[in-house]
């Protein structure tokens, strides 16, 4: 005991006396004061005293697929830094390959008695995906909000940038610079923001199946799907992510061809460093701190008590034109 009020009483930055009255329902403590030590209670591992355990943790599941494509780290900054400012603790689950699944993650931070949870990108997203524990979550009434489209019926609000209107930018684009023969690397048949882009790019011009590659959302994806296209003739590839359109500019490379010489690639996040590369990514915007700030809003609300609608909020995107496109070269 003696141990445990130490470490709270040095996490929150008080005395193990204010940590020993909050333990004991004792009076004389704020009620900033009480949350920062239930909060700092859950985040060291220590379980609540009974008399406690009724009421939610201020802590907040944020749980992401990954951590190497540098859009996540980005919305878990955004979405982090508006949860602290709010006097809600981030905890953040990423998936790795063979480890913990988002379905165990969800088990733990019920455990933890969080006050809700942000899926940012997750098995929401693909229709063939087990989603037994999103309605785990909803049985139990714990506020969700999803960021970037998910299959329907799921009840959860959610916040997208709109994959019409990212693609429509991308496409208008090559087309203005003369490219006729344009290719969509997008991720698995069932996830709905890829299908949701392939959609688009079919009301506004020709995409046969062949110019159409599926990969997963990695380099090595982007590269094996991109390297099919351009075996099929494409001048112009637009891809569901940045790390898909560094992939499809390794492949153009490992066949001889310059980027954007002979091939022009398109990205979609424009996250950290795309600028960087070479040549630096054209690519369209996601508005990472206005859907990050906007999710946390639904989340708050939701903690609050407001019903919130199971309404998906459409933010607009922006094309980033860098030195991956360029005229299609002539035939």
């Amino acid at each position: 005991m003696t141990r445990r009020l130490a470490e709270v009483a040095k996490k929150v930055g008080v005395s193990e006396a204010t940590v020993s009255r909050v333990l004991n329902g004792k009076p004389g403590v704020s009620e900033a004061t009480r949350q920062a030590v239930l909060s700092a209670l859950d985040v060291l591992g220590y379980e609540r005293p009974t008399q406690l355990r009724g009421e939610r943790a201020r802590l907040v599941g944020l749980v992401l697929p990954e951590l190497q494509n540098p859009i996540f780290p980005a919305f878990a900054e955004v979405i982090g830094g508006a949860l602290a400012q709010l006097g809600l603790t981030p905890v953040l689950c990423t998936q790795t390959k063979g480890g913990v699944s988002e379905a165990d993650y969800v088990e733990l931070l019920l455990q933890q008695q969080v006050s809700g949870v942000v899926f940012a990108g997750g098995l929401y997203a693909q229709a063939e995906a087990p989603h037994d524990h999103y309605r785990l979550l909803a049985d139990r009434n714990i506020p969700v909000v999803l960021v970037n489209a998910a299959i329907e019926h799921l009840g959860f609000p959610g916040v997208s940038c709109d994959d019409a209107v990212a693609v429509e930018q991308a496409w208008r684009h090559l087309a203005s610079l003369g490219h006729e023969r344009i290719g969509l690397v997008l991720g698995p048949g069932d996830h709905v923001p890829s299908a949701r882009k392939l959609a688009a790019a079919r009301a506004i011009g020709d995409v046969p199946d062949e110019f159409v590659a599926r990969a997963i959302f990695s380099i090595e994806g982007g590269h094996a799907a991109a390297s099919r296209l351009i075996d099929r003739g494409v001048t112009g590839i637009i891809c569901a992510s940045d790390p898909l359109a560094l992939g499809a500019v390794r492949a153009a490379r490992r066949k001889g061809l310059e980027v954007p010489a002979r091939v022009s690639v398109v990205g979609y996040d424009d996250s950290a460093f795309m600028n960087c590369t070479e040549p630096p990514l054209t690519t369209v915007r996601q508005p990472i701190e206005a859907m990050g700030r906007a999710a946390v809003e639904l989340l708050n609300a939701q903690i609050g008590g407001t019903v919130v609608p199971a309404e998906e909020l459409l933010f607009e995107p922006e094309l980033v034109v860098r030195g991956s496109t360029a005229q299609a070269p002539k035939a």
